[in-house]
């Protein structure tokens, strides 16, 4: 299994990710429930959101990326994608 951190930045068209934003969040709960994404948040100003997922590998990530109703909805200005590796913490 990887980790990956994931920061969406958001655009300019708020209305339109707060409409896709219900079915954006029933589907990070499908993907907590499989054990496939560990936490997820909003920055406070909205500008963005930080996701951690456990998957198999990137492949499997930009699957489960591409699924997202954000995506096909294109509410996100910018996708950045790291691979992390948690040396300390209480999720170890």
């Amino acid at each position: 299994m990887a980790r990956y951190v994931v920061e969406l930045v958001f655009g300019d068209n708020r209305d339109e990710r707060l409409a896709v934003r219900p079915a954006h969040r029933e589907y990070l709960a499908t993907l907590v429930e499989r054990g496939k994404l560990l936490v997820s948040g909003p920055y406070t100003d909205q500008s963005g959101a930080v996701l951690v997922y456990d998957v198999e590998d990137e492949a499997e990530l930009r699957e489960v990326l591409a699924a997202d109703p954000y995506t096909p909805a294109g509410v996100v200005a910018e996708t950045r994608v790291h691979e992390w590796q948690p040396v300390t913490g209480m999720w170890l």
